[in-house]
C-alpha cells in the first residue's frame, strides 16, 4: 500500500514533477522548424478563437506637450463591447513620415495599470511603484527616442470593475466567468495587444517594420505570449517572467487567471513560449534579488530559451540583462537591444 498523504499541495507538486510537456523542445524529437510550426499551432489552439475584428475608430482625447515628449490619450475598439484606453508618448523630434520605431509597453499586475509605466504620477503610491520597480519604462523609452504605447490590460486600470470580488482576485473571477464560455483573459489580452499593433501601424510617425514590445511580470507574460503569435513584433524585452510553471505556479501559486491557458503545461512551458519568438530578437531581464520570480528559476528558463535560439541558428539574437535588483526593470540594455533589433538609434532620421 502506498504511503497515504492528504495535502493537495504535495499532490500538485508530484503531478507537475511527473509531467513532461508533449512539445517540450529538445524532448519531442523535432528540429527547430518542425517544432516551431507544431508548437505555434498548438498554442493558438489552446488560446481559442480570437474575437472578430472591428474598426479601431481610434480617438485622440488629448495631446499635450511635456518637457521630454508629447503625451496623448488614445482610445480605440478591439471587439464588440470592448475598448482600450492608452497613453501614447511621442518624441518631439519625430516626423510624420512613417520612418520611426515604436514600442508597445505593457504593465504588470499592479494597482494602477498603465499609468506608472507611462510616467503618470497622480498619487505618492504611483511614485512608490516607479521607485520600487523602475516602473516607468514606457516614459524612459520615449526619452530614448521611441514612440511608446501603454494600454490598460483587461481588469486593470480604467478597465477594472471596482474592488476585488468578495475579497477574491478579479483575474481569477474573470477567468472563471470566461472559462465557462471558452474565453480566457490571456487570449483576450493578446487580442488587444494585436489590435495595439494594428493601431501603431496607423500612426503617421511609425514604421510598421520597426515595432517592439516590452513588459514586466504579468506584462512579461503578455509580451512573451503576444510576441510568440504576432510576427509584426520584431523584438521583445521580457522582464522578470520566463521560468518554470511548476515552480512559480504549481508550487508557489504565484500566478492568476489572467496568465494561464487551460492545459498549457501538458504541451509547453513558459520557456518554450519564449523560444517561439525565435528567430526574432528577444531579451530576458532577470534580477538576482527577485522575490516574486526567483532568479534560479528564471535562469533555468533562460537556459532552455538559449537552447532553442541556438537550434534556430540565431544565438546572437537572444540577449540578457542580469541585474542586482529585485522584481524590476533593469533598464541597462533596453536601448541598445531595441537599437540593434529595430535598426534604429535615437536621434537618427
Amino acid at each position: 500500500m502506498s504511503r497515504r498523504q492528504f495535502s493537495m499541495q504535495a499532490y500538485w507538486d508530484r503531478k507537475a514533477a511527473e509531467l513532461e510537456p508533449k512539445l517540450r523542445f529538445g524532448h519531442c524529437g523535432m528540429d527547430f522548424q518542425d517544432w516551431r510550426k507544431e508548437t505555434l499551432e498548438k498554442l493558438l489552439e489552446l488560446m481559442g478563437k480570437f474575437p472578430e475584428k472591428v474598426p479601431l475608430e481610434a480617438e485622440v482625447e488629448y495631446s499635450v506637450e511635456e518637457k521630454d515628449f508629447i503625451r496623448e490619450r488614445v482610445v480605440f475598439d478591439t471587439e464588440d463591447y470592448m475598448s482600450v484606453p492608452c497613453q501614447v508618448l511621442i518624441p518631439k523630434h519625430f516626423k510624420k513620415d512613417r520612418s520611426q520605431p515604436a514600442i508597445l509597453c505593457v504593465h504588470g499586475h499592479g494597482s494602477f495599470g498603465k499609468d506608472p509605466v507611462a510616467g503618470l504620477v497622480s498619487t505618492p503610491e504611483h511614485q512608490a511603484d516607479i521607485d520600487l520597480m523602475n516602473y516607468d519604462y514606457g516614459a524612459q523609452m520615449a526619452r530614448k527616442g521611441y514612440l511608446t504605447l501603454m494600454p490598460d490590460l483587461r481588469g486593470f486600470g480604467e478597465r477594472r470593475d471596482g474592488d476585488d470580488y468578495l475579497g477574491r482576485d478579479t483575474c481569477n473571477v474573470n477567468f472563471l466567468k470566461g472559462g465557462i464560455m471558452g474565453l480566457y483573459p490571456l487570449m483576450l489580452n493578446i487580442w488587444d495587444m494585436k489590435c495595439c499593433v494594428d493601431y501603431l501601424c496607423t500612426r503617421p510617425e511609425v514604421n510598421p517594420e520597426c515595432i517592439g514590445m516590452m513588459g514586466m511580470s504579468q506584462g512579461g507574460t503578455i509580451t512573451a505570449f503576444t510576441a510568440a503569435v504576432e510576427p509584426r513584433i520584431r523584438a521583445a524585452d521580457v522582464i522578470a517572467y520566463i521560468n518554470p510553471f511548476a515552480s512559480f505556479g504549481v508550487h508557489r501559486g504565484n500566478f492568476c487567471g489572467s496568465q494561464i491557458l487551460p492545459e498549457i503545461l501538458k504541451w509547453m512551458d513558459t520557456d518554450d513560449v519564449g523560444g517561439l519568438i525565435a528567430p526574432r530578437h528577444l531579451m530576458l531581464e532577470m534580477g538576482t534579488a527577485d522575490t516574486c520570480f526567483y532568479f534560479q528559476d528564471m535562469w533555468k528558463g533562460y537556459l532552455h530559451v538559449k537552447e532553442i535560439y541556438e537550434a534556430a541558428g540565431v544565438p546572437d539574437r537572444l540577449w540578457t540583462d542580469i541585474h542586482e535588483g529585485s522584481h524590476a526593470f533593469g533598464g541597462r540594455l533596453a536601448e541598445a537591444f531595441f537599437a540593434e533589433a529595430l535598426g534604429y538609434r535615437a536621434g537618427s532620421d
